[in-house]
């Protein structure tokens, strides 16, 4: 029998999505050169998120793009047949300021992955994270620039962000 915790409901996101987005235009001073990427899929919605947020609050547009990061597994070999997805950027990274997006880290396999894909396509000025939650367990020296929320977790837990049309409603913990 499973038991989940609601971390964050749809308002709680929001809320978190818009002070993320604060973060990202302090530490960058504005858009200028800045770019959202997010990873697919969950962390291309939430892109799409921060990027309305910024143009709320900056009233500028700034690109989006998405990258899939099947290809740059490190575990590729060991999980059989992945369906591959589509990488779309369509601006050049070089000299730009990337900000990469995720739902959830936690060994950070998923943004080495990312890291790889978007250094193959160009050489952004620098690349900064964006995550909703925080779960720990890191393997790699990997960690976010900005932070939804730090939820510490077993390793026989999971973090689970529900989505509706685009939109993420919910952000369980479920425990086995």
């Amino acid at each position: 029998m499973s038991q989940d915790t609601v971390i964050f409901d749809q308002a709680g996101i929001a809320r978190a999505l818009t002070r993320i987005a604060h973060e990202i235009l302090e530490k960058n001073k504005g858009t200028e050169d800045l770019v959202l990427v997010g990873i697919r899929s969950g962390g291309d919605h939430l892109a799409r998120l921060l990027r309305d947020r910024i143009v709320e609050i900056e009233g500028v547009e700034i690109p989006l793009g998405t990258v899939d990061i099947t290809m740059y597994r490190d575990d590729i070999s060991s999980r059989g047949t992945l369906p591959v997805g589509k990488t779309e950027i369509p601006f050049a990274l070089d000299g730009k300021k990337i900000i990469l997006v995720d739902e959830v880290i936690f060994t950070g396999r998923t943004i080495r992955a990312a890291l790889d894909a978007l250094i193959d396509i160009g050489r952004p000025d620098c690349i900064q994270l964006a995550v909703l939650i925080d779960r720990g367990h890191r393997e790699l020296p990997i960690r976010p620039d900005f932070v939804g929320r730090n939820v510490p977790t077993a390793r026989d837990e999971d973090i689970c962000v529900f989505f509706d049309h685009a939109q993420p409603i919910e952000v369980r913990l479920v425990k086995s």
